[in-house]
Formats: C-alpha cells, structure tokens, sequence
C-alpha cells in the first residue's frame, strides 16, 4: 500500500516510544531505509565488492543525485554530493580564492558548520567578516563585499533570509534547516550555491549532503581537492580533469549503503509529494508555536518554517528532563532557549507530549 501523509508515521519506528522533535540535528531514520542500508551490506558480503559492486555505487548516486535535484528545483547536472551541508559550503567559500582587503558579509545567528569555513577564509586568506542581523543582510552589502554567505532557515531562531535576488554579489545559503523541510527552488531564492544536508528533514544517513552550484558560479570556483570521485577521466593521471558540471564538487567517495539509505528516504518522502510534506510540517510548527504561547513560554520570533525556539529557564537540565519523559529536542548553545524541530512525521500527540513535559517541570 502505497504511503500517504497520514501514514507516514508509521514508516518510523522512533515513535513507537518517543516523541522526537529534532529533526533539525538528524532526521527520523525510517524502516524501509534502514532495510536498504542492510541490504546493501548484506549483499557486498555475499557477493563480494567486485565491479558490479562499484556499477552499483555509480547507479545509486546518479539516482539519489537526480532525486535531490527535485528537491532543490534545479538540474541534476548543478548538483553535486557531499558528505554534509558544512563541506559543501567550505568548497565555495575556499574556491573563491578571496584576498585581504575583500569582504564576506554573514549574519548574526550562522551555524558553526558556515562559521568554521568563514574563519578558515579569515585566518587563511586574510578576508574580512562581517555580520549582521538577519533581516538586514540584503541591504548591507557595501563596495567591499566579495560574497554574502547565510542561512537559509536559522538554526536558532526559524527565521527565513530575505529576498537575496538581484544582488551584485555571489550569494551562498546554508540550506540545512531548508531543503526538505520547507519548499526550496534555488534559482527564485536568488542565490549561486546552496548546501543541504542528507540526515536531517531529508531523513537519510549521517555523512551524506548536496550542494548546488549554478552553472554561472562555477568558473569562478577553483576546485582545491582533487580525487577519483570528482575526476571526469580518473584514469588519465596527472592530466586527468574535473566533470564540467557540478560533479566537479562531488565528495571523493560515499557508500553503497548510504546512497541507498538515503535514496530510499527522500524517494519515501518524495512519492507522498513535497507539497503535503512542507505544508503539514510548517502548519504542526505554527501549531506548536501557539500551544508554547498559550503556556506561557517565550516563543523567539520566527518565519514560516519548521523549527520552534522558545525560551527555557535551563535549556540542559529541561532537556534532559524532557528526554527522560520521551521527549527529544535540543538546546541552543549559549542560549537560554530550546528547539524544537517539527516534521510532516509528527503529530498533534508529539507536541501535547512536550507541552505536558514543560508544565509537569514547570
């Protein structure tokens, strides 16, 4: 029988016992991807890892390719997979080749996967850095401004980035908290590159991620690692060269077992349709959102998206507390909040469930 979005649930044995909000760090594993993983292994071990083994490699990853270019609203041939939405970013950002006196301009609430590849550019190559609030970052471009890198969705707070179309300069989105979870087409966002991530709202393994790269961006990326993976011609030696596509950007190698994993979530999720999948989760967030006002919690504002920050008196001690009830979410570092984050998989018993926890410590 064929999944609907209210059947969903049941593809995820998490919630046989827990309610589990944190989809923003890793995704529910569903059944039928854990089997694929299994079966993956299973027949590498019976079979051996022979050249059809590597055929098979070859297949899985043009495949889960394609399907996260469905996702994204682009081309196959503009994306490339990574291991994660960090190394995707740092593959641009480095590429670029910026020099002293250039600037990046980023926000005030980035995720220390853009972060690391923003100090690396600071530190290494003597950029400067500068951010701003998230609201305001498409007016703050100025003459020194050589690229403008953000959050699609905040990892913090929920909130959406601006319209960014129409800047003069490159624009790179973290789209960890994006694709999957709320509609995505890269090219009407108006940015250059934007990587995902593979184990959150897309529900596949750890270790696997995308990054799109548009085809007017990409000559002036320099590609620093070089490998079987990304080599068009692997078998040229030294002169072998890169694909001409977003190939190019591919990680050097990634598993049969987590390709098909990862295939079969976002084919599970892909055939209910992205439409009903954004729209249930985005209506259970603003639902949650409403139910931690009413109980008196400090909801941090946020945009039409997924995740749900409200504010915690001691967000380690709550959260372990919670977790203790079955209840899963995370903190936010350094802050005094905690997030949750809501999936077309939860359901209105998941978000009693928490409200319930947060009044028995209240």
């Amino acid at each position: 029988m064929p999944v609907s979005i209210e059947s969903l649930r049941g593809e995820f044995p998490v919630f046989e016992r827990i309610a589990y909000l944190n989809a923003g760090t890793d995704g529910p594993l569903p059944t039928a991807a854990a089997e694929a993983s299994a079966a993956e292994l299973l027949g590498e071990a019976r079979r051996g890892r022979t050249s059809e083994h590597f055929e098979r490699r070859h297949d899985l990853g043009d495949r889960l390719r394609t399907a996260y270019a469905r996702a994204l609203g682009c081309d196959a041939s503009d994306v490339a997979l990574t291991t994660c939405t960090s190394e995707g970013l740092a593959s641009v950002i480095d590429g670029l080749g910026l020099a002293p006196g250039e600037e990046i301009l980023t926000s005030e609430e980035e995720h220390p996967g853009l972060l690391g590849a923003l100090a690396a550019a600071r530190e290494v190559s003597g950029v400067s850095v500068r951010a701003v609030p998230l609201q305001d970052i498409a007016g703050a471009v100025r003459p020194s401004t050589r690229l403008l890198a953000c959050s699609h969705v905040s990892w913090m707070t929920g909130r959406l980035a601006p319209s960014l179309a129409g800047l003069d300069v490159p624009v790179v989105l973290d789209g960890a908290q994006g694709v999957g979870a709320i509609p995505v087409d890269v090219r009407a966002l108006g940015c250059d590159a934007y990587a995902g991530a593979g184990q959150k709202w897309l529900c596949g393994p750890d270790g696997i991620g995308m990054l799109y790269v548009s085809p007017a961006l990409r000559s002036h990326v320099e590609v620093r690692r070089r490998g079987y993976g990304n080599l068009a011609d692997p078998g040229a030696g030294l002169d072998a060269g890169l694909h001409d596509d977003a190939r190019r950007f591919d990680t050097f190698a990634l598993s049969a077992e987590a390709l098909a994993c990862a295939l079969t979530a976002v084919e599970l999720l892909e055939g209910i349709g992205w439409r009903q999948v954004h729209e249930r989760a985005i209506e259970l967030a603003a639902r949650l959102a409403e139910m931690l006002a009413c109980a008196g919690r400090e909801v941090t504002p946020r945009g039409r998206s997924t995740l749900v920050s409200f504010a915690s008196p001691d967000p380690l001690a709550e959260r372990a507390r919670l977790g203790e009830l079955g209840v899963v979410l995370r903190d936010i570092p350094g802050e005094t909040r905690l997030r949750a984050s809501v999936g077309a998989w939860n359901s209105e018993s998941d978000l009693r469930r928490l409200l319930d926890g947060l009044e028995t410590h209240a």
